[in-house]
């Protein structure tokens, strides 16, 4: 029987088991002639895979299993190029084992909300080096399910990094952030975990932007990670890394105060012909009725007003999609649509986070659950970011 070296450091018993798998598969004649073709390494063309190559595979799979794993989520979906940049990168280091759980579609401005009395599907997705699913739901929906021992086979990773999100999220809008609420759910269950937006400009940003954001935000990363196997890594908190709009030209780190800084949202009303009906804001993946169910309950939970014209008062409030159907012939349906515009912002403390942000730095803001720790978890990151920093350098 021909041997094959053990290169590997496998127990023998391993090798030889993996040898007469091989042999058996070889297909025509008797065993002869399958040792005969193992042994004759330099004149076999045959397309079988060795011996070796197969205890290396393992190896190489045991090695990864062996990793710590980093769970990646965000905000804008799964085929966003914050995601796939980040997740390339993280690949490339090999320091960790990537899983992915992100939402299907954009889900931006989710907030912290989750999907209640409806079905979450997890569509398997292809993301090379990583393993990765897609889900029917919000950015916490994501985080929740993988951290539930249900989807993975583990329940608890090492990290949770959410991101990378097209749009800051600075100050109060953080409180409307997809892509920070899956950091502080992953917070919530007692994983560290980090959110990272790019001060994406409409005119002047463009996808290649996210790749250098990558590079910016990735030492950190990888420190969190070294860091957070040594138990040095800041309790009780998530750090909300904001990168400048030219992520190549950024002035350094700042460690930065959250603010109370957000978009202005502004209204506009559309025309009813070009929303003739409800099934306008539905989405394709669902069916009709439960839809409009789920139409009617956000509706109805937002507490929409309806418009209706009163002899006695000159008032009128705005009817809301969840009170269709109800037979009154003085209801008038109107549409709206809105959306978030920048302003201006007086404060000038260049501690604060859309402010470093403005002027070139990489903001990083760590979040608690409670204020009255607030200010112990300030002070821990900031121990830490001069830590990571001073041992880069």
């Amino acid at each position: 029987m021909t041997s094959v070296k053990n290169n590997n450091m496998f127990p023998p018993g391993l090798v030889s088991n993996l040898q007469q798998v091989l042999l058996s598969r070889k297909g025509g004649g008797g065993g002869e002639e399958k040792e005969s073709d193992l042994s004759n390494d330099d004149n076999d063309q045959s397309t079988e895979p060795s011996t070796s190559a197969c205890v290396e595979n393992i190896e190489e799979e045991d090695n990864n299993n062996s990793k710590p794993v980093v769970l990646i989520t965000n905000g804008d979906g799964i085929d966003s190029p914050g995601l796939r940049f980040l997740v390339e990168a993280l690949v490339r280091e090999g320091l960790c084992s990537v899983h992915v759980c992100a939402p299907q579609s954009d889900k931006s401005v989710s907030s912290h909300s989750v999907t209640l009395q409806e079905t979450v599907a997890a569509t398997s997705a292809e993301i090379n080096g990583a393993i990765a699913y897609e889900i029917s739901g919000t950015p916490v929906d994501c985080v929740s399910l993988a951290l539930s021992g249900a989807l993975f086979s583990w329940s608890k990773p090492l990290l949770v990094i959410s991101g990378i999100n097209r749009g800051s999220n600075c100050g109060y809008q953080m409180f409307y952030s997809g892509v920070v609420a899956g950091a502080i759910e992953a917070l919530i269950c007692g994983v560290p975990s980090l959110s990272i937006s790019l001060n994406w400009k409409k005119e002047e940003s463009q996808d290649s932007d996210f790749m250098d954001a990558v590079a910016v935000c990735l030492p950190v990363i990888n420190s969190a990670i070294r860091d957070i196997e040594k138990g040095v890594f800041p309790q009780s908190c998530s750090l909300n890394i904001e990168i400048p709009t030219s992520p190549s030209t950024n002035k350094g780190f700042k460690l930065t105060r959250r603010s109370m800084w957000r978009s202005s949202p502004s209204w506009q009303a559309v025309s009813a012909n070009r929303h003739p009906s409800a099934g306008h804001f539905m989405s394709n993946q669902q069916s009709l009725g439960l839809q409009l169910a789920q139409l009617s309950r956000d509706a109805s939970a937002a507490g929409a007003a309806r418009r209706l014209t009163t002899q006695r008062k000159n008032m009128v409030e705005i009817e809301s999609v969840g009170a269709a159907g109800k037979s009154d012939s003085n209801r008038v349906k109107k549409y709206f649509r809105m959306e978030f515009l920048d302003k201006e912002q007086e404060d000038t403390d260049e501690d604060l986070d859309f402010r470093a942000l403005e002027n070139g730095f990489v903001a990083i803001t760590p979040l608690s659950l409670s204020r009255h720790i607030e200010e112990d978890a300030h002070l821990a990151a900031s121990d830490w970011i001069s830590s990571t920093l001073h041992g880069d350098q």
